[in-house]
């Protein structure tokens, strides 16, 4: 994307940032997708349960894409833009879009759903999601892993060495075990991201709220404008997200 500093600021910190749908960055930035393909095997899973939830839901993009739900099928969400978003695309296909605080519990009674799912969970109560669960039900999720994007949370933040050790995964698997879940398949991978202009960093930064908590474009203007210089000339600005497949069970 071409175009003055200025005028690369001004529309990227414009555009909605509703929903978690990505779109607004084709052509801008790029992101290496993980080998497993969560959202496929996601849906898979749902055509063989009774009643599912899907946790932090976003805007539902990610579920919208399920071709089929089950009998019963619930998702949350926090973020008032959001849950807006999430309800205008699930209730008419029969989701029932639930705003609750990202924090416990969840507003469900005990063994209430045979599959929880999520993607890209910013907290994750394992205790709660032990709780809602039956018998033999399983939580199927995509985390963020350890040290995502850090090289761009770094630039502006400076060194992370406490946050670097967040979302270890094998610190989750003994939480989700000290909740009384099995662990079934877990996976890591490390990919790469490319961002092309500033506009898609100032995008990403005000769409991914928790990467620099605060962030706004007049706090960092400094920083941006020598990261667009740099990127001026040595081309995009190069970093690595981290994803951790998980499937525990309830015995």
């Amino acid at each position: 994307m071409t175009g003055t500093f200025e005028d690369l600021v001004r529309e990227a910190a414009s555009v909605s940032v509703a929903g978690w749908d990505f779109s607004w960055l084709d052509g801008r930035a790029t992101e290496a997708r993980p080998s497993w393909g969560y959202q496929r095997l996601m849906s898979a899973r749902l055509t063989t349960a009774t009643a599912a939830l899907d946790i932090q839901t976003g805007g539902g993009e990610v579920l919208a894409e399920a071709a089929i739900f089950p009998p019963t099928m619930a998702a949350t969400e926090s973020w008032p833009p959001n849950i807006a978003k999430a309800a205008a695309l699930l209730h008419p296909r029969g989701v029932v879009v639930v705003a609750t605080p990202d924090e416990p519990p969840l507003p469900f009674a005990d063994a209430a759903f045979d599959l929880v799912t999520c993607r890209h969970p910013a907290t994750i109560w394992w205790g709660e999601i032990a709780r809602v669960l039956r018998s033999n039900g399983t939580y199927f999720a995509q985390h963020i892993g350890p040290a995502s994007v850090f090289e761009l949370v770094e630039y502006f933040l400076g060194p992370q060495p406490r946050a670097r050790r967040a979302r270890d995964p094998d610190d989750e698997a003994a939480a989700a075990r000290a909740a009384g879940l099995e662990i079934v398949d877990q996976r890591t991978e490390r990919l790469r991201m490319e961002f092309d202009d500033i506009g898609a960093v100032i995008y990403f930064l005000r769409k991914v709220i928790w990467m620099v908590p605060g962030f706004t474009v007049d706090a960092h203007l400094d920083r941006l404008r020598r990261l667009h210089d740099q990127m001026q000339r040595q081309g995009p600005f190069i970093a690595h997200s981290t994803r951790t497949l998980i499937e525990a069970a309830k015995p």
